[in-house]
Formats: structure tokens, sequence, C-alpha cells
């Protein structure tokens, strides 16, 4: 399971309206609400900084927290929108969700490789290509998996691994619908580049030189 969920702290809101979320702006903070869990919303202020930082980190739509709120029990939420001001997209209001153990939500995992001693491809000087280090998984709240782990054992150059592979937790499922590339093998740049010359140099079939014959020895050519 998921090793350490990140922490999101901010503070009771008092007060509602735009009257109250206005004058949160102007102390540097970014109003927001926290709702569902069968609990009654709660209006909350995030430091603005804070906040920021974490958004442009990414995948913050993805990313599940540890709530902290003095006076509350701190809950795992989910961010289900952040509101941005027309002109500066700079951050004016934030919903999260609170999330039940039972809870599906969809976040990206990080992908571990294994088994890169015992490919073939690896030992024959193959460069390992991770195309997705991070999957992006649908899974309860309550067994957020910390990582996967894919092998590549016995994949040679050119063979690559996809997400149908890998043996994904119990009750987890990824998003995305195809079988779609996790990482590959390719050939070391040096020889994928002497192939590519090797290719090019190579004369085209109309291009071979043909050899004129003359008569055998001893023998004149016919006018």
């Amino acid at each position: 399971m998921a090793s350490e969920i990140p922490d999101i702290v901010a503070t009771e809101r008092t007060g509602t309206g735009k009257g109250a979320a206005r004058q949160a702006r102007r102390d540097g903070l970014v109003p927001g609400i926290v709702y569902g869990g069968g609990t009654d919303p709660l209006p909350i202020n995030l430091p603005y900084n804070a906040l920021l930082k974490s958004l442009r980190q990414g995948r913050f739509l993805s990313t599940l927290f540890n709530l902290k709120v003095d006076g509350h029990d701190d809950v795992r939420v989910i961010c289900r929108n952040v509101q941005r001001d027309v002109v500066k997209d700079l951050p004016t209001h934030v919903d999260f969700m609170r999330l039940r153990r039972n809870s599906r939500v969809s976040l990206f995992i990080p992908v571990e490789i294994e088994g890169e001693d015992e490919a073939p491809g690896i030992r024959k000087g193959g460069v390992l290509t991770m195309v997705r280090p991070e999957v992006e998984l649908r899974c309860t709240a309550g067994e957020i998996p910390e990582k996967i782990v894919a092998s590549v054992a016995g994949m040679d150059i050119g063979d690559t691994l996809t997400i149908s592979m890998v043996d994904l937790p119990e009750g987890t499922r990824a998003t995305i619908d195809r079988d779609f590339v996790i990482a590959n093998i390719q050939a070391p740049s040096g020889l994928a580049s002497q192939k590519d010359e090797d290719e090019d140099e190579a004369p085209a079939a109309d291009e071979v030189p043909t050899t004129e014959m003359g008569p055998p020895d001893g023998e004149e050519a016919e006018d």
C-alpha cells in the first residue's frame, strides 16, 4: 500500500459567501470547500504559496492527500476542481472530496522495473527506455498500491513491455482500455546509427552496376 500520503494543511474558514472569500485572498489564502463522506461541507482556507507549489508539481487532481485542519480529524481527500483567475491563471478556489476506504479513485502509481540482469537485450548492450514511468490506475482509497513491479527478464533488443504483462493488485485496473507500452529495450545508439548508415549506403536494385561480358578468348565478336 502507499507508504506516504502527502499532507495538505488548511484552516477552517469562518464565514461564507463572496465577502469571506475575498478577505481570504487579501490575506494570502485560497478559499476552498471539503464535501462528501456523509459529513457536512467544511469551508477551508489554504496557504496560497503552498497550494501553488503543489499545483506546479503536477498531478494535483489525481493525488490523494491527507487533509489536516485544526479541530478536525485528518481525512483523506482528492481534489475535484481548481477554479482559476481567467486572466492570471492563478488558483482562486479549490474543491476537495472526502474519501471512504471503499471509495474508488484514479491515481498515478510509479512503475518499478526488475529483472534487468536477466534480460538478454540489456546484456548485449541494449538500452532500457521507460515510456511510462507512472501508470494511472483505478483503485479503492483503502487499497492504494505504493508501486507496481514489472519484469523485463527474458526480453531482447526490440522487445516491449506492455501493461498486460504486469500483475496488478487485486481490484486494481488501468484507466486506459488498451494494451499500452510501459517500456522497451532499444539497440545501442552506435549500433542503431551504424545500421542506418549501412542501409543508406547500400545501392538500390536499379543502381547495381552490371558487367559487360566480352567474347570468349580466341573468338571474335560477330559484326
